[in-house]
């Protein structure tokens, strides 16, 4: 099966590239992608200063994604991606939700990468509700597979069990 969910700690997982949902900064900050940052120690945070910035103290814009390697972590790569901030859905936050998981996915392309975990990206201080953001994320994974060779499987890896319920469900077609 190419997509799997997994209710578990992305930090953990042994595939390729892991998926941060991080902050234009890309600096670290709170939840996954604090959880990231201080599993993969002070060399992310190292790496992740020597991107160019794309405008002051920006080095990864809304809706775009970066690669670093992963140090520390079990993966081989973090790919940093920054989810939109919800705002009612009127802002253009589907299609920048959605560019978030097509520029993962083609970095991951891009870079020969077999596996790749998401979280649910937005979904937590940035307030995406999940019933608008997981059939939106499944629909892009979907899309970039029937047309890509790789990545060959992608996880949606879910910290809590409710949402992992809700991505299989959605995986299931109910």
């Amino acid at each position: 099966m190419r997509i799997e969910v997994i209710h578990g700690d992305i930090t953990t997982l042994a595939v390729d590239a892991i998926v941060n949902a991080a902050n234009e900064t890309l600096l670290g900050g709170g939840g996954v992608d604090g959880a990231i940052h201080r599993a993969a120690g002070p060399g992310l945070l190292a790496e992740c200063r020597s991107l160019p910035e794309a405008g002051p103290g920006v080095r990864c814009p809304t809706g775009e994604a970066r690669i670093t390697w992963s140090h520390r972590l079990p993966s081989r790569y973090v790919i940093h991606t920054v989810g939109p901030i919800w705002n009612g859905g009127t802002s253009g936050e589907p299609v920048l939700l959605a560019s978030c998981y097509r520029a993962s996915l083609h970095l991951a392309a891009e870079h020969g990468l077999d596996s790749i975990a998401f979280p649910a990206i937005s979904c937590g201080v940035y307030g995406y509700p999940p019933v608008h953001a997981a059939p939106l994320a499944v629909a892009e994974v979907r899309a970039w597979l029937a047309v890509h060779p790789l990545p060959q499987r992608v996880v949606f890896c879910c910290f809590d069990a409710a949402m992992a319920t809700r991505y299989r469900a959605i995986l299931a077609g109910r």
